[in-house]
């Protein structure tokens, strides 16, 4: 049965869910504060911030303590969990109560184009153990496997074991994203991509909720560099540049400022 929280309700409202992924509370409470009203993490971000592999199911712990920080924020919180960080549905199911404790309220869980079967046991183990959690499953038939694979007998199942989103990224066809759409019964994610579809037009195809992956954290880091480089040069940096004072207040309540090196 699909959830009916608010999370869930973002899905079905007069435009599709834009979700940005942060990668750290800064980030996380910076986009709160322009009012998104939930957030999803990056599995690059946390990943690279901890000098790990993505993808590769490292970064469990990293991503346990980013959820941890974030939980407890004014939004709502999604956690990119890769493919669950083990093949034993329990255990998948088990990091998922994990999530859930600390103030996750959706989890997105990849296939890689692994067993299917399997893939839909890890969903339906964590709806058993969680129902409340929103489950977005991910196919990484388009991400992967460069669109080789049709993604609906995977879908099918993911949605059949209890996901309450699937989530194609890589998905970029106008025609395509259209047809997927129309075959499904729960809501589409795709990947917000800069040579495909803007979201104005995703959102006539019926896609209900496009996620940013790793582009912001990608972004800052090439803003980061250019600013550098713009400053070796002898020119000020461009683009948007917060203030000290604007950074520190995206700190956790309570926490104590210290006033340390700017």
């Amino acid at each position: 049965m699909t959830s009916t929280t608010p999370f869930a309700a973002l899905h079905h409202g007069d435009a599709p869910l834009l979700l940005p992924n942060a990668w750290d509370h800064a980030s996380a409470a910076a986009l709160a504060a322009r009012g998104f009203p939930a957030v999803g993490t990056t599995s690059l971000g946390a990943a690279a911030a901890a000098g790990l592999p993505d993808g590769s199911s490292a970064t469990r712990d990293e991503t346990l303590r980013l959820a941890l920080v974030l939980g407890s924020g004014p939004f709502l919180l999604s956690v990119d969990a890769e493919d669950g960080y083990s093949d034993d549905p329990e255990e998948v199911a088990a990091f998922a109560r994990q999530l859930a404790a600390v103030g996750a309220v959706g989890v997105n869980l990849e296939d890689r184009l692994g067993d299917p079967v399997r893939h839909a046991a890890k969903i339906a183990a964590v709806k058993a153990a969680v129902p409340g959690l929103f489950v977005n499953a991910r196919t990484d038939t388009h991400w992967l496997g460069e669109g080789s694979e049709d993604p609906r007998r995977r879908l099918d199942a993911y949605r059949e074991a209890g996901a309450d989103g699937v989530f194609v990224p890589g998905l970029t066809d106008a025609r395509e994203i259209a047809g997927l759409v129309k075959d499904l019964d729960v809501p589409l994610n795709v990947l917000h991509s800069p040579a495909g579809p803007t979201v104005p037009r995703l959102a006539e195809l019926g896609v209900r909720r496009v996620s940013l992956g790793s582009l912001l954290y990608r972004v800052a880091l090439g803003a980061a560099l250019d600013a550098v480089g713009a400053i070796a040069a002898g020119r000020p940096p461009a683009g948007t540049v917060p203030s000290y004072r604007d950074v520190e207040k995206l700190g956790r309540r309570g926490d104590a400022g210290h006033g340390g090196g700017r």
